[in-house]
């Protein structure tokens, strides 16, 4: 990678997107059950779990993927066996059971930073009647709204551990996130397919390729424009 552009984001404050995290485990996760729930919410949930270990296997199990494998695992285990599910409880559990079989996690900066941009973005979700409504203008403005809460409250818990850490202030990382945040996923999916595909077959691969090309430019494009703003951050 460029060493402008790792610059880039890091003034933008979206250095965490090229980071494995519990989003990577999200989104996998989530597209899994959706593909394979015609086999049943069970088989489902059991195949989905699979996934998530051997993803956790074949990435390397750092302190945020582990935490992410666990609290996405526990979920499914509720959903196959038809209880309620609790976000709040699955964080706490899954950090718990990580600190005791390594308390020394509880200094690793990944695990502080994954652990409170969890609770934030958990804290800040809330179900909402707006997208009953029938305009798609108001569904387009909770949309945003929504995304601006999640990325707030996510900067906001994680604040402290930045500043004290690494003695930067970016201003511009909650626009920069809003602005970008819609093209991660589109990204990661279509990235994992078309290596696959141009692993199997090498033209329909190059096909993909300019797919992905799309929104992976954009999210450059912003990371870099953003970057250039005078006053986009701050050292001390």
């Amino acid at each position: 990678m460029p060493q402008e552009f790792y610059n880039a984001l890091i003034t933008t404050g979206t250095l965490h997107i090229i980071a494995l995290s519990g989003m990577n485990i999200s989104i996998l996760a989530a597209l899994t059950a959706k593909t394979t729930l015609f086999l049943g919410r069970k088989a489902s949930s059991i195949f989905t779990i699979c996934l998530i270990v051997l993803f956790t296997i074949f990435v390397g199990a750092s302190p945020s993927i582990i935490r992410a494998a666990i609290m996405g695992c526990l979920s499914l285990i509720a959903l196959y066996f038809g209880r309620q599910r609790s976000a709040v409880l699955s964080l706490f559990f899954a950090s718990g059971i990580m600190l005791l079989l390594n308390f020394s996690l509880i200094k690793n900066i990944s695990f502080q930073l994954s652990f409170l941009a969890t609770l934030g973005v958990i804290l800040a979700t809330r179900k909402s009647e707006c997208y009953k409504r029938k305009s798609a203008i108001d569904q387009l403005k909770f949309t945003i709204y929504e995304n601006l809460k999640l990325t707030l409250s996510a900067q906001v818990f994680t604040l402290p551990v930045i500043l004290y850490n690494f003695h930067r202030l970016s201003f511009i990382a909650p626009l920069a996130n809003l602005l970008i945040e819609w093209a991660i996923q589109p990204i990661m999916v279509l990235g994992l397919i078309t290596a696959f595909i141009g692993w199997i077959w090498l033209p329909p691969g190059f096909i993909l390729a300019w797919i992905t090309w799309v929104p992976l430019t954009y999210l450059i494009t912003i990371v870099e424009l953003l970057a250039r703003i005078p006053g986009a951050s701050i050292s001390f």
